[in-house]
């Protein structure tokens, strides 16, 4: 209302005016005096129609810049106009502004998402993948945005997966050349549109894999007893017998049923391990009674047949380790035993202990037996991998101590470290950190 108001107060005002010049040209002689109001009249209209075009002309102008702001203030229809424009393109832009707010968080969302996410357009070109995506189809997100994705993955099975109809269930592929087994899932959406979601299973088909062998390796070992038992029975039943062969077959019994026994023992131990909170470093375990201990498992296995070394007793006084008893026992007797395993009869075993400067105590078990060749190394601590089965078999290994020590050293947060040279012998040691370690007053 305001700018009618100001605009009938120009008119009349540039009337006033026109009708006072018409006036004095009268008295001059330039016509009629009755000419002012006419004259008048035209000189308002002329201003108000002049002054309206130039306001229009700044409003234009100002929509022909782009901004969405700054619009002329008019107190007219042009300012009016101006000031709704530019409400709306505020508005317009704070809506924009949202939105894209909105679409930047989903897809920061899809990006942090552990799987893989690529969407394509209907003629199969890349429009955007997260940086998971990227890395299972080596894909650059910037540089093959708009390229086919057949053309950068040369992979006969996912082009036909692509080709196929979308399917319920995600398609488990090996992508040679990353070496990732990949879960697929093309689902479609809009006009044409893919969405290819993808999921790095290599872990848990490695680990499928692991449990096939655990199993079938444990049907094995236990098998293998069993049969020799039952062979065993059978011979005792049906055939006669006299009292040193008698002896002779129950002493082999009595070897398998204790094989069989230790190995159950070790996989309860494992199952222990596995399924148990790690052990808090508030108890203390004196180091010298753990010593004494996987000293009598030594002498005990070796029967005289090796040279075996321990620590001097006040080489060990007062130190502690923090952690639970049964499993560092486990862990320092199984490297132990080892050693006498598989070093030759007549050969040397020593076991050490030193702090190192950095506080971290080392427990270290020598031998001079058989030695590992270098490609064996990385399996030792796999459950039931032997460097020699029948060598292991022989000495009554079961084939999982090494993995009962790697699981105890994890969870104590020590660190297991191996060398080893064929036909010199081996080195096996176990790092403790600081914080588990302690003197005793």
């Amino acid at each position: 209302m305001y700018f009618i108001v100001g605009r009938t107060a120009f008119c009349l005002l540039a009337t006033a005016l026109g009708a006072v010049l018409g006036h004095l040209l009268g008295l001059w002689g330039w016509g009629p005096l009755n000419w002012g109001a006419w004259i008048g009249a035209g000189i308002g209209v002329v201003l108000a129609g002049v002054r309206d075009g130039l306001r229009g002309h700044r409003v234009l102008e100002w929509l022909r810049s782009g901004h969405s702001t700054g619009a002329p203030r008019y107190r007219s229809a042009w300012g009016e106009l101006a000031y709704r424009i530019e409400r709306a393109l505020v508005l317009r832009d704070k809506a924009l502004t949202s939105e894209q707010q909105r679409l930047a968080e989903f897809l920061s969302a899809i990006e942090a998402s552990p799987n893989g996410v690529l969407m394509l357009d209907a003629q199969g070109q890349i429009t955007w993948c997260n940086s998971v995506a990227a890395d299972h189809f080596g894909l650059d997100p910037e540089r093959d945005r708009g390229q086919r994705v057949t053309n950068l993955v040369r992979m006969p099975a996912f082009v036909e997966l692509l080709q196929a109809a979308p399917q319920a269930e995600p398609v488990t592929l090996l992508f040679h050349p990353l070496g990732l087994m990949l879960s697929i899932l093309v689902r479609s959406y809009g006009q044409g549109l893919k969405l290819v979601l993808s999921q790095d299973v290599t872990e848990r088909h490695r680990a499928e894999g692991m449990r096939r062998d655990f199993v079938a390796n444990v049907s094995h070992e236990i098998r293998t007893p069993l049969t020799v038992l039952a062979g065993f029975v059978e011979t005792m039943a049906s055939l006669p017998l006299t009292d040193a062969e008698r002896q002779r077959v129950l002493g082999l019994m009595t070897q398998q049923t204790r094989r069989m026994q230790t190995l159950v023992s070790d996989l309860l131990t494992l199952a222990q391990l596995e399924g148990s909170p790690r052990p808090m470093a508030d108890h203390w375990v004196e180091l010298a009674d753990l010593l004494a201990q996987v000293a009598g498992e030594a002498h005990g296995l070796s029967q005289g047949r090796h040279r075996l070394g321990f620590p001097a007793d006040e080489a060990v006084a007062g130190v502690q380790i923090g952690g639970a008893q049964s499993e560092l026992l486990s862990a320092m007797t199984n490297l132990a035993t080892n050693a006498v395993r598989y070093t030759p009869e007549g050969g040397s075993i020593d076991i050490t202990w030193c702090t190192r400067d950095s506080g971290e105590g080392v427990y270290e078990v020598r031998d001079t037996g058989v030695g590992i060749e270098r490609q064996h190394l990385p399996r030792l601590t796999e459950r039931f991998y032997r460097v020699d089965g029948s060598r292991s078999r022989e000495t009554g290994g079961t084939g999982l101590g090494l993995s009962i020590v790697k699981h105890v050293v994890q969870r104590h947060g020590a660190q297991l470290e191996v060398d080893s040279e064929p036909g010199k012998g081996s080195s096996f040691r176990i790092v403790f950190p600081a914080v588990r370690l302690r003197r005793s007053a």
